[in-house]
């Protein structure tokens, strides 16, 4: 059993990373007793688990994922909405009222073209077309903030162990943020400065999201921000 690179190393698609007894982690995959990646990234070496931390991926969704979505269509009983995946994501009138769908209803009193919403992966049907839900607490229709991206590949590091530095973030800015799994992120602020001190950090986290140490270097980033004049 045996480790084939040193943590954080760079790796590609194919690479051996173990051999040996071993859980497979993200991007990577089993063949014949040897894990191996299948994205170009960072490999990272866990307890008992072997993961990549792939540098470049489009988002591939999961049933539970958190996304933000454009409407981009309405059709009979369903919206069609964009959240950067393969394919469409759909949304059922019962997903987003709670009731059944009725031939009087006017759908774009609900949700019209161009609507941003905050929605849950709750299905994925035999096309792998992503089916969404705005029933829940803090989804729905976005009313307020603005939306940035960054490579969904590299939300983990945004959000940090246990949300360490998403909560770390929130705390020193007092912005509300909401992640989307789909690499979009809403921000919200009562001021433009504290909206613009996110966004330079969100970027910041995205050009170093392979380096160690990164929590507290944001930290000390976001101070010397604060601490500029308006």
């Amino acid at each position: 059993m045996s480790a084939h690179f040193e943590n954080r190393d760079l790796v590609i698609p194919g690479d051996i990373l173990y051999e040996g007894r071993i859980r497979t982690g993200d991007n990577t995959y089993r063949a014949q007793g040897k894990v191996c990646a299948t994205r170009i990234g960072l490999v990272e070496y866990g307890r008992g688990i072997v993961s990549v931390i792939a540098l470049e991926a489009g988002y591939n969704p999961l049933v539970g994922d958190l996304v933000i979505g454009k409407v981009v269509d309405i059709d009979l009983g369903f919206w069609v909405v964009d959240i950067d995946a393969p394919a469409a994501a759909i949304l059922n009138v019962p997903d987003a009222i709670d009731a059944p769908f009725r031939p009087d209803l006017v759908m774009p009193d609900i949700l019209d073209v161009g609507d941003t919403i905050v929605a849950k992966v709750v299905d994925l049907d035999r096309r792998r077309t992503p089916i969404l839900s705005i029933l829940g607490r803090d989804l729905g229709k976005v009313e307020e903030g603005f939306i940035i991206r960054i490579t969904p590949s590299k939300i983990p590091r945004l959000i940090g162990k246990k949300g360490s530095m998403v909560n770390m973030i929130l705390k020193e800015t007092g912005c509300r943020i909401v992640i989307g799994q789909n690499g979009r992120i809403l921000i919200h602020g009562r001021t433009r400065k504290q909206e613009e001190i996110v966004v330079n950090v969100v970027d910041k986290i995205e050009r170093e999201a392979h380096t160690s140490g990164l929590t507290n270097r944001i930290q000390e980033y976001i101070k010397s921000l604060k601490e500029e004049p308006n």
